[in-house]
């Protein structure tokens, strides 16, 4: 029962990163037609719109959880690392933008001593550092785009937003935080789109709704999938997203990574692989 469990939990996870990767491919579709705050700003508004029915179920005392100092910052980081995540989407391909996404764990190693007071192993300092390797090859002189430095943008604000989650009540309901930091991201939003507002598609619409039901069927997969197994057992299936919008880039924009781009890449991920994974992984080789 319990491997069928963990084999259920890593077949979500894996159908997870399929939609999070479809969310990807849905933004690159967008092709920047949108202005960056613009989308910020009605993506934010059609996902109150999924979530305000579901907040507005919970028990009144609920109502106000999240309503505070913690979740306002983690809101404004979350408008900026949405539109630097377009705007890296955009002009580089999804294998790259994705690879630099994945540099927010390795931000949160020197996030977590200084802001949290933590005393991480040794191998986390390894492991960080094998990392950021592999980001100084992807971004190589030869290879370099600007719009790598936003995504790494993008990712520092996740890590801010990830550290900032060890200060959230463990009491604390989760759509009612997630209801008033989607609330807290639209005035910043709105006001950063006011600059370059412009009239756009229906279609563009229809692509930003889609890119919110996938992002959406994404969290939920990830919660069901968590629920199921142990982290140490799964998590692995995490990295199956970075696969999909590689496969994705080659057949939908012949987006084709070179041998060093795919071992920066896999520098950059590898060290964070869960350590039960890497000891199957090498009995494996020792079979």
């Amino acid at each position: 029962m319990q491997q069928k469990s963990v084999t259920q939990a890593i077949l979500l996870l894996i159908l997870a990163n399929l939609l999070a990767s479809l969310s990807d491919v849905s933004l690159k579709v967008l092709n920047g037609e949108v202005p960056t705050f613009q989308y910020v700003f009605i993506r934010q508004v059609i996902s109150l719109l999924f979530i305000a029915p579901l907040w507005l179920r919970l028990p009144k005392q609920k109502y106000k959880d999240g309503f505070d100092q913690i979740t306002f910052w983690r809101a404004q980081f979350i408008v900026g690392g949405s539109a630097c995540a377009m705007v890296a989407i955009t002009h580089l391909t999804l294998a790259t933008a994705n690879a630099m996404f994945y540099v927010a764990p390795l931000m949160m190693l020197p996030m977590s001593i200084l802001i949290l007071k933590e005393t991480p192993p040794i191998s986390k300092y390894i492991a960080t550092g094998i990392g950021f390797i592999g980001v100084l090859i992807v971004l190589r002189p030869e290879q370099f785009h600007w719009a790598a430095i936003i995504a790494l943008g993008s990712a520092l604000t996740l890590a801010f937003c990830n550290v900032f989650i060890r200060r959230i009540p463990t009491g604390q309901h989760l759509i009612s935080t997630l209801f008033w930091t989607t609330i807290m991201t639209l005035p910043l939003a709105l006001l950063l789109s006011l600059f370059n507002w412009q009239t756009i598609s229906m279609v563009n619409i229809l692509w930003i709704v889609a890119i919110n039901i996938f992002v959406l069927g994404y969290h939920a997969l990830v919660v069901i999938a968590y629920k199921k197994a142990d982290v140490s057992h799964i998590a692995l299936a995490e990295y199956s997203g970075l696969a999909f919008v590689t496969v994705f880039g080659i057949i939908w924009f012949n987006e084709i990574p070179d041998i060093l781009t795919a071992l920066g890449i896999l520098l950059i991920v590898l060290p964070m692989m869960p350590l039960p994974w890497k000891k199957w992984l090498t009995s494996i080789k020792q079979a």
